[in-house]
């Protein structure tokens, strides 16, 4: 009980800067990377689609749940606003910070590698008017999304390096968009694709 107590003390502050300057940082690469592809490439590589679609729709509810997850681990930095956000006490010890810590880690490293082995075809959101190859290989040998899966595991490391309410909110809505958004994407790939589509949907499942 000691040793744990030791660990809480210790684990507790760091998790709690961690998680306001990853965010923030998070944030920032995010916009800079699309900035700097704008700059290069005369398009910009996020799509929200049209007004009121489903996609646009997901876009919205997505950064709205982004922009609150910020504020929320940056203000935690300098005020404590724990009883406001409903923490699960149970949960709310040093193993488990840490554990969604590292997960948030996993998360940026594989969003990262998936990004980077995407390349040029990388978007943000539903593409119509941007030629692309149809990517079968790799990871997207054994997954059809597997950024979203990548997107999915931070979410849920969020959850165990904050467990509570908001946290708990956040991880379901934004599974929730994620998969509706799958399914949004794919119905697009498939009729920019067609049959070629079809043959890689029917060979490797949608998750794992």
């Amino acid at each position: 009980m000691i040793l744990l107590d030791t660990f809480d003390s210790f684990s507790e502050p760091l998790v709690r800067y961690f998680l306001g300057i990853f965010f923030l940082l998070i944030g920032l690469q995010f916009t800079a990377r699309s900035l700097g592809l704008h700059a290069r490439m005369g398009f910009s590589f996020i799509n929200y689609g049209e007004r009121a679609t489903a996609g646009w729709w997901h876009r919205h509810i997505f950064n709205a749940f982004r922009a609150s997850i910020l504020a929320v681990v940056l203000a935690r930095v300098f005020v404590d606003i724990d009883p406001w956000l409903g923490v699960f006490d149970a949960l709310y010890h040093g193993p488990v910070l840490v554990i969604g810590m590292v997960l948030l880690l996993l998360s940026f490293s594989l969003v990262n590698y998936l990004q980077a082995y995407m390349h040029e075809d990388w978007r943000s959101g539903v593409d119509p008017k941007q030629d692309r190859h149809l990517l079968t290989g790799g990871p997207y040998r054994r997954s059809r999304n597997p950024v979203f899966m990548a997107v999915m595991l931070g979410q849920l490391g969020f959850f165990l390096a904050l467990p509570s309410v908001f946290s708990l909110v956040c991880l379901l809505a934004g599974v929730t968009v994620l998969v509706r958004q799958a399914r949004v994407e794919e119905k697009a790939l498939a009729e920019l694709f067609g049959e070629a589509y079809e043959a890689y949907r029917r060979q490797v499942p949608r998750w794992l």
